[in-house]
């Protein structure tokens, strides 16, 4: 089923995520629905946050980096078979000198901005079925994960620009959060105050 994805706004977005227990209810299903969600908008990664949930999941699927011409064939193989559910994830160091590179994010449609992300990481994870991982990643891979685990920590992309960044968007971001955007997939937006 797929899901309609929080728009910038939403104070689920700024939540600090609860770690998901074991006995999370329909956990299988929630992830299916992730899926389904993702590819529908064509993303690379979504987190719980962005289909309204302050938990700590995410999921992501590089393979459509793996078309870029300029990678390896090493870089392409490792992005084409990148797809993967990280649970209550701690990333626990981040490597090397910041590289820019322009992303954007489904919760904030139509906006696309250099950010600066450490090329490596280690993180720790369960995957779907509580099995405990500790793994590297670097390059494109290392940033969508970085992507998606800031949305955990109730971090978004538009938070790492700089202030002339923000102010030059800021009327775009309002837009998105009044719902006054066309997108080609689901979205929820946050309730406009009405009154003031």
């Amino acid at each position: 089923m797929v899901l309609p994805i929080t728009a910038y706004g939403d104070p689920v977005l700024r939540k600090k995520a609860k770690e998901v227990p074991t006995d999370y209810p329909n956990l299988k299903e929630l992830v299916e629905n992730m899926w389904e969600t993702m590819y529908g908008a064509y993303g690379v990664g979504l987190a719980a946050p962005q289909v309204g949930l302050p938990i700590r999941l995410f999921l992501i699927d590089t393979a459509p980096f793996a078309e870029d011409e300029d990678l390896s064939e090493e870089e392409r193989k490792d992005l084409e078979n990148l797809k993967k559910v990280f649970i209550n994830a701690t990333i626990l160091e981040e490597n090397g000198d910041e590289w820019a590179f322009n992303e954007g994010c489904l919760s904030i449609p139509d906006i696309r901005e250099d950010v600066f992300r450490k090329p490596e990481i280690t993180i720790e994870y369960y995957d779907e079925d509580f099995n405990k991982h500790t793994e590297k990643y670097d390059g494109l891979a290392a940033r969508v994960i970085q992507h998606e685990y800031d949305h955990i920590e109730g971090i978004l992309f538009t938070d790492k620009l700089s202030s002339l960044k923000k102010r030059l968007i800021k009327g775009k971001l309002s837009n998105i959060s009044k719902g006054k955007i066309n997108v080609e997939y689901r979205m929820r937006f946050p309730e406009v105050k009405k009154g003031r």
